[in-house]
């Protein structure tokens, strides 16, 4: 019996769709797709927030402005007599003068040095305290989460503005103080301050993830490995608490922007004799606002705007970093 078998199907290859063409996929031309890291996906969430992107771009223009002050003017933030007093908006004066002829745009510009420095190293050095804090409370737990937290709460407790006006003023009488936190009125002095106080949140928070994620198995597993409590809280614990410190972090950068403003604008922060920043500028312009009302609009325009930008950049952040947050997966 003859075996007949049917010809195999002829298959057009001109009619196949180029790999990559529109309608077409990985799959369908049998390519594997490239796998996604954490950080792309991050970075794809926070493409989705528009206002985050925006935000992102002012505040890195607002930085610039600050950093290239002296390409940006040609006068100190000290110097008197640059033009009329109390003149307001010119070309030659795009912010107009104070009230002894100093530049306004010159005021803003260094000023933004200042408030920004202060913000910035106020919620780093803050945030790293905390999450040492907090990552020792909710990994011993016991009496030494109990003791660490009553003292998170002790610091809660205290009415901020009050205990920040009677810090700043600890250097100017005590010289252990003076010592510690640098001459009263200085940068370093109200960083210091306003770090004692800065702290307590991201401790709290970073207790509560380390409280939930020790009890993981991938911790089981390096514990079972040999891995030390220090190498368990660096490598592994505190890595993973990553997204909301960077998220706190943020947020603190505005929360001490306006916290220092508030403590230059009632003259306890910054000297203004010596440094200017936003603060101090709307302490100053607050004397002459019926007449020279640009005095107290432009800087407190640069608070408002960068406070702003900061807070919407932490929102985008904080969609990016929490893969939990509904309608934003990847």
């Amino acid at each position: 019996m003859t075996d007949v078998r049917e010809p195999a199907p002829v298959v057009d290859t001109a009619t196949l769709p180029e790999p990559g063409a529109i309608g077409t996929t990985d799959v369908a031309v049998g390519l594997s797709s490239k796998p996604l890291t954490p950080g792309r996906l991050a970075w794809r969430r926070f493409k989705r927030h528009k206002l985050a992107l925006l935000s992102a771009v002012v505040l890195f223009l607002i930085i610039m402005l600050a950093v290239l002050a002296p390409l940006l003017t040609k006068y100190t933030p000290t110097q008197s007599g640059t033009g009329t007093p109390l003149k307001g908006p010119t070309a030659k004066h795009l912010m107009g003068t104070d009230q002894i002829g100093r530049d306004v745009w010159t005021q803003v510009l260094y000023g933004g040095r200042v408030s920004l420095l202060v913000g910035v190293a106020v919620a780093l050095i803050s945030t790293a305290f905390g999450a040492i804090v907090g990552s020792i409370a909710g990994f011993y737990g016991k009496w030494v989460d109990n003791i660490l937290m009553r003292v998170t709460d002790l610091f809660l407790a205290i009415p901020l503005i009050v205990i920040l006006i009677i810090g700043s003023r600890v250097p100017e009488r005590q010289h252990w103080a003076q010592t510690l936190m640098g001459p009263g009125k200085s940068i370093r002095a109200v960083v210091t301050i306003l770090t004692l106080f800065f702290w307590m949140p991201v401790a709290r928070i970073v207790r509560g993830l380390v409280l939930s994620l020790k009890e993981k198995e991938f911790i089981e597993a390096a514990r079972a490995s040999g891995a030390s409590d220090f190498r368990l809280m660096a490598l592994h614990l505190v890595p993973n608490c990553i997204g909301q410190i960077v998220v706190n972090t943020t947020l603190s950068v505005a929360a001490a922007i306006l916290t220092e403003s508030a403590l230059s604008f009632l003259g306890f922060g910054v000297d203004p004799v010596v440094t200017p920043t936003w603060g101090n500028l709307l302490n100053t312009g607050n004397d002459f606002q019926a007449i020279a009302p640009w005095m107290i609009w432009f800087p407190g325009l640069a608070i408002v705007l960068t406070v702003l930008c900061v807070n919407f950049l932490g929102d985008g952040l904080r969609d990016a970093l929490d893969p939990k947050q509904a309608g934003l997966s990847a």
